[in-house]
Formats: structure tokens, C-alpha cells, sequence
């Protein structure tokens, strides 16, 4: 890739990241596998339960948790009070799992890097509940914060389905003609739920969390009665004339992640649209290295969002 809205950070993966990856890739899977699988799961099993915010957070940060739309949020605000800056932070999960261990620290990462204030929404997923009720919270979320700090001071982020909605919730607001984000932040996003394009089965073979054939039932769970490749869905497939009036847009995207196939797309359009937008990519890196916050690509991804809305 060599179009300049696409940037490579690291041709190789740093030592730290190679040895985390592999650790990850001996324990259990967060998702399943196959399609079967999937639909085994979706079709039996407990209503799943968000992970607990680490008590060391109440030391770190100060808390506010509240209750919109029937559903759980906290906001991270920095020990010395609230920042100048909001950030609305979408957790990922495939849209059918809740908050996982593993992006607290993430959470609290964008916090101390940014100095941003951060409210998190534990928005209740699918097929327990609908979309209705995740978009409904980001909405009311939204809302909230546009209440207390300046629309251009906000920032809408999310890693993998959260990216998703983080996108969606901008169109939703552009189609409102209300107050919008100041920027947009996207940790490996899922763009496309259909995952339509097949050259994403090229780079499957190196991704060791995602499989396609899993990934289409969790999109087909998310659409409900909407048509999947809907850009409400999938954005992706947003028109080029909203797409250009949407805030500028980070994205930060592992090479061994078949969603970077769709980050590309996405990336090329919004550029061809006239949208500043920026792909950052990293060798070898797996889907949400990030949540992988010791690494030095990960610390990287920190130090340029904080630079990003700061601008």
C-alpha cells in the first residue's frame, strides 16, 4: 500500500508483541470457530455478563458510573478531574460478547495517554437483546457528554465491533443534522459484516482470533431485520456524499487481521471522498493488538491518537 492515507508503522513485529501473540494464541478463542459453533453458541447459552472494571481503577482515575436506557455506563476521568476532551469508547466483542477483561486496560490507556475523560457503554448484545438497545445507549450516551463538553471536543472510538458503531453512531448523528464528533478513532474495525470481499481469506491463514464463516453468523445476529450490507450495518458501504461530511478518521489496523482488507476500502473511499483520513498499519500485528498495551506498537497507536485529537 503506498497511497498516502496509508501509513506503515513497523515492518516487523516487535519481540514483545511476537511472544504475546503466540501466548494468546495457546488459550481458549474469545469466539468461535466455525459457523456451527457460532450458531451453537448463539442458541445456547447464558446471558453473558460484562467483566468487572479492575478496583485498581478507583485508585488510577475518578469514576462515574450511571444508568441510560436501562443499561450500564462508566466514565474514566483523570485523577486530576475531568480532561478538556471526551472521549465515547465502543467496546468490541463481535457484537455477542460483553466487556472483556482485556480492554480495561485499553480503556484506561487512552485515559492516562490522552488526558481525556472516557465513558464506556456496556451496551447489551446480541441475540439476547437487539441493535435497538446498543445504538439506543451510544445515542443517549452521545447526548450526555454533547451536554457537558463541546461536540468538537468529542471523540467517537471503538475497536472491532465497536469500531463498527463507533461509525454508525457518526452517520446517525450526520443524518440527524445535530451536533457531530470532532474526530473518530478506529481500533481494527469491522466494516464490512457481510465480509464480502474473499481477499480476506488470503490473510485468515495469519489471523489467530477471527475466522470469516464465524463472523458472518455474529454479523447476521447484528443486522436483525436490516439488510446486512446496509452501511447502518456495514460501513463500508456508506455513500461517498455523507461519507465526505463525516469527522476526520484514524484507523489503526494489524497486518495479520482480516479486517485489514476492508480498512483499505474503507481508507481509499473516504480519501477519494475527500474525508481526512488516515490507515495506520503494523506488521504482523493481530486483530485489537492494542488491548496488547506493554507492546510498542500499541504504545505507538496511544501516542498518535493523543496527537490526532489534539489537533
Amino acid at each position: 500500500m503506498t497511497a498516502d492515507f496509508v501509513e506503515l508503522r513497523t515492518n516487523r513485529p516487535s519481540l514483545l508483541l511476537r511472544l504475546l501473540t503466540w501466548l494468546f494464541s495457546t488459550q481458549p478463542p474469545p469466539f468461535p470457530l466455525n459457523e456451527a459453533s457460532t450458531r451453537e453458541l448463539l442458541g445456547h447459552r447464558d446471558e453473558p455478563v460484562d467483566a468487572p472494571m479492575p478496583k485498581s481503577f478507583e485508585r488510577r482515575f475518578q469514576i462515574e458510573r450511571f444508568e441510560l436506557e436501562g443499561q450500564q455506563c462508566v466514565t474514566m476521568h483523570p485523577r486530576s478531574g475531568p480532561g478538556r476532551r471526551h472521549i465515547l469508547y465502543l467496546h468490541g466483542g463481535g457484537f455477542i460478547l460483553p466487556m472483556l477483561d482485556p480492554l480495561w486496560p485499553l480503556a484506561a490507556a487512552l485515559v492516562e495517554t490522552t488526558g481525556a475523560s472516557l465513558t464506556l457503554p456496556l451496551y447489551k448484545v446480541v441475540p439476547e437483546a437487539s441493535y435497538n438497545a446498543a445504538e439506543s445507549l451510544a445515542d443517549a450516551a452521545f447526548a450526555r457528554i454533547a451536554g457537558q463538553w463541546e461536540s468538537s471536543a468529542i471523540t467517537l472510538a471503538g475497536d472491532s465491533a465497536g469500531a463498527n458503531m463507533a461509525i454508525a453512531l457518526a452517520l446517525r448523528l450526520l443524518q440527524r443534522r445535530g451536533p457531530q464528533a470532532g474526530r473518530v478513532v478506529l481500533f481494527s474495525p469491522w466494516l464490512d459484516i457481510t465480509l464480502r470481499d474473499e481477499a480476506a481469506r488470503v490473510v485468515e491463514a495469519n489471523d489467530i482470533m477471527l475466522r470469516i464463516d464465524a463472523l458472518r453468523v455474529m454479523g447476521e445476529a447484528w443486522a436483525g431485520s436490516r439488510d446486512p450490507a446496509s452501511p447502518a450495518c456495514s460501513p463500508l458501504y456508506v455513500d461517498p456524499v455523507d461519507l465526505a461530511h463525516l469527522p476526520p478518521i484514524a484507523i489503526f489496523q494489524g497486518r495479520h487481521d482480516i479486517f485489514v482488507v476492508d480498512s483499505r476500502s474503507f481508507a481509499k473511499r473516504a480519501a477519494e471522498a475527500g474525508k481526512p483520513v488516515k490507515l495506520y498499519e503494523y506488521a504482523g500485528a493481530m486483530h485489537d493488538f492494542m488491548v496488547l498495551t506493554m507492546t510498542r506498537e500499541a504504545k505507538d497507536c496511544m501516542r498518535l491518537v493523543r496527537e490526532f485529537i489534539a489537533e
